[in-house]
C-alpha cells in the first residue's frame, strides 16, 4: 500500500498546519489519491514573500562558499533518497520511473554544479582603466527575493535549475511548483530543510495559478523564474512590466524538430526521431512533433518510424520496462485528441492513430503519427501540442529545411542527423533555437550549458547554469590609488577655472 502526502506549506522556516483543499492524483490509476494538498491564500502568500525579504540581508552577508556548502549537505541527500523521489515523481506526473530517476540525478548534478562554483565560480573581473591610477572592477550582485515558478513535467530539476543558483548567488526564494505536482515539491523544500538552509531563503507555496498570479503580483519580488506555457509567461510578463526593478526569465515551450539529412545513418536518425518524439509521452517543452525528412529518404523513413512507434509500451510509470507513461491528465488526453482529429480536418495522410482515446482508469494515449507537406496555414505543424502528435514533412534542399525548421513563432530545440561538417555548420547558423544537437535527439539537457530559446520560447535569460545571469546585476567599482583626481576622457578636473 502506497503511502498518501500530507501537504503544507513552508514559511520562514516553519511547516504550516496541513490543509486538504485539493487532491493530487497519479494519472496511471485516476483512483489513487498521491496526496492533498493547501491552496496558498493571498496571505500566506504575502507572508513567504515577507520570509524571504526579511531572510535576503543575512543570506546574502554569508560568505559565497558558506552559501555552497549547504548544497554539498543537500547533494548528499538527494543522493540519499534517489529512489524514493523517482517513485514518488512516477506516480504524481506519470513519467516512467526511469525518466524519473534519470531526472533526480539531473536535478543532484545542478547542485553538484552550485556547491563546484561556491569556491571556482567567477562572479566579478578586474577591467583595464583609461586611468593608470584607477582600478576598475565589475562584480555581480544578487536582486534579492525570486519567485520560482515550475511545471509538472520536470518537477524535481527545473526547480534546482532555479533555486540552485539564485541561492548560491545571494538571493532568497519563494517556490510555488505545479499543482499537478505538488508532492515532489514538499519534499524537495524538505531536503533543504534538513540541509540546513536558514529560515526564510526557501519558502513554498502550493495551489492554482491564482497562487503564482498573487506571487508574481507582489511588488516585494525582484525575480521571477518561469518555466511553462507562452500563454502563462506572457501573463507574468505582462503583470512585471509595470514594475521598475523585475526581472523575468522565461521558457516558454516549443515546436521543435528533428532535421534527417540524405546522408544521415538511418537507425540512428530513426532512434533520434522517437526519443524526441515519444519521451515523457510527448510532454517535454524540448519534444520533437516535427521530423523533416529528405523527400529521398521519406519513404523508408516513415515506414520505419511508424513500425517502431507500434512497438513503444505506453503503460505503469512504475515498470521500468515501459517507454513511457500517460499523459499528465485528463485535460492533456482531450487536448491531443483535439490536434488529431484537427490533423485529419486538414487533410494530412495519417499513418498511425490511436485505436481508443484512453486506457480505462488511467490517461494513457498512443502515438499519432502522421505525414504532410510544409504549409504555412496548417495549424498543427505550428502550434505546441504537448503529446504523442508527431507530423513527418518531406525537404528537397538544406535550405528548405532550415525554412520550414523555423516557420513557427517558437525556437528552442532542434537537431540534425548528418555526417556533413558542412550541413551541421550550416543548420547551426541558420536555424533559430536556443539548443541544437547534432546525431542525437532534440532532448537531453545538461546543467552546465543554458537552457532556453528565442521568439515564444524564452525571453533571453537561459535557465541551469546560465541563470545566474538573471538572478544578479552587474555593478562597476572603481577606486583611485593616485594622490589626485584624474578623469576619463580628458575630463578636466579644474575648480573655479583653476588648473586642473
Amino acid at each position: 500500500m502506497t503511502s498518501s502526502v500530507s501537504g503544507r506549506l513552508f514559511v520562514g522556516g516553519e511547516w504550516l498546519a496541513p490543509r486538504d483543499d485539493f487532491a493530487d492524483l497519479n494519472p496511471a490509476k485516476l483512483d489513487e489519491v498521491v496526496g492533498t494538498f493547501p491552496h496558498a491564500t493571498p496571505e500566506e502568500v504575502a507572508s513567504a514573500v515577507s520570509s524571504a525579504r526579511d531572510a535576503f540581508p543575512g543570506w546574502r552577508r554569508t560568505s559565497r562558499i558558506l552559501r555552497a556548502e549547504c548544497f554539498d549537505r543537500l547533494a548528499q541527500l538527494i543522493k540519499r533518497d534517489t529512489d524514493a523521489l523517482a517513485t514518488l515523481m512516477a506516480r504524481e506526473c506519470g513519467k516512467n520511473v526511469t525518466e524519473c530517476r534519470a531526472e533526480v540525478v539531473e536535478g543532484l548534478h545542478m547542485v553538484q554544479w552550485v556547491f563546484g562554483s561556491g569556491r571556482t565560480g567567477v562572479y566579478g573581473e578586474v577591467v583595464a582603466s583609461e586611468i593608470a591610477e584607477k582600478d576598475a572592477f565589475t562584480r555581480r550582485k544578487p536582486w534579492g527575493v525570486v519567485a520560482v515558478v515550475t511545471p509538472w513535467n520536470f518537477p524535481f530539476a527545473v526547480p534546482l535549475w532555479m533555486l540552485g543558483p539564485s541561492l548560491l548567488e545571494g538571493n532568497t526564494c519563494v517556490f510555488k511548483p505545479s499543482e499537478e505536482t505538488p508532492g515532489i515539491a514538499q519534499r524537495l523544500v524538505e531536503l533543504f530543510a534538513e540541509a540546513g538552509f536558514p529560515a526564510g531563503t526557501v519558502n513554498l507555496v502550493q495551489g492554482s495559478g491564482a497562487v503564482g498570479e498573487a506571487l508574481v503580483k507582489s511588488p516585494s519580488v525582484n525575480v521571477v523564474c518561469f518555466t511553462g506555457s507562452y500563454a502563462v509567461g506572457r501573463r507574468i510578463q505582462e503583470l512585471s512590466a509595470a514594475l521598475p526593478d523585475r526581472i523575468v526569465a522565461a521558457e516558454m515551450g516549443g515546436k521543435n524538430a528533428v532535421i534527417v539529412c540524405d546522408d544521415a545513418r538511418f537507425d540512428l536518425a530513426v532512434n533520434a526521431g522517437i526519443l524526441s518524439a515519444f519521451k515523457t509521452t510527448g510532454q517535454r517543452c524540448v519534444s520533437a512533433s516535427r521530423i523533416i525528412v529528405h523527400e529521398s529518404l521519406m519513404g523508408r523513413y516513415a515506414k520505419a518510424f511508424v513500425d517502431t512507434a507500434k512497438r513503444l509500451r505506453f503503460g505503469d510509470p512504475l515498470d521500468p520496462k515501459n517507454f513511457a507513461g500517460p499523459l499528465v491528465n485528463r485535460k492533456g488526453v482531450e487536448k491531443v485528441l483535439s490536434y488529431n482529429a484537427l490533423a485529419k480536418s486538414e487533410g494530412v495522410e495519417v499513418l498511425l492513430a490511436p485505436d481508443q482515446p484512453a486506457n480505462g482508469n488511467g490517461c494513457f494515449l498512443p502515438p499519432f503519427v502522421y505525414r504532410t507537406d510544409a504549409k504555412p496555414n496548417l495549424r498543427v505543424t505550428h502550434e505546441e501540442v504537448f503529446g504523442p502528435h508527431v507530423a513527418l514533412i518531406p525537404f528537397k534542399t538544406d535550405e528548405d529545411a532550415a525554412r520550414i525548421y523555423n516557420d513557427t513563432e517558437y525556437g528552442l530545440s532542434m537537431a540534425v542527423i548528418t555526417e556533413s561538417y558542412r550541413r551541421m555548420r550550416f543548420f547551426r547558423d541558420e536555424c533559430e533555437y536556443g539548443m541544437g544537437y547534432v546525431n542525437l535527439p532534440s532532448i537531453g539537457a545538461e546543467v552546465h550549458l543554458p537552457f532556453g530559446g528565442v521568439k515564444k520560447s524564452g525571453n533571453g535569460h537561459p535557465s541551469a547554469a546560465a541563470l545566474i545571469e538573471a538572478v544578479t546585476h552587474k555593478t562597476a567599482w572603481t577606486v583611485n590609488h593616485g594622490t589626485d583626481i584624474k578623469m576619463a576622457q580628458g575630463l578636466t578636473t579644474a575648480i573655479d577655472g583653476g588648473p586642473a
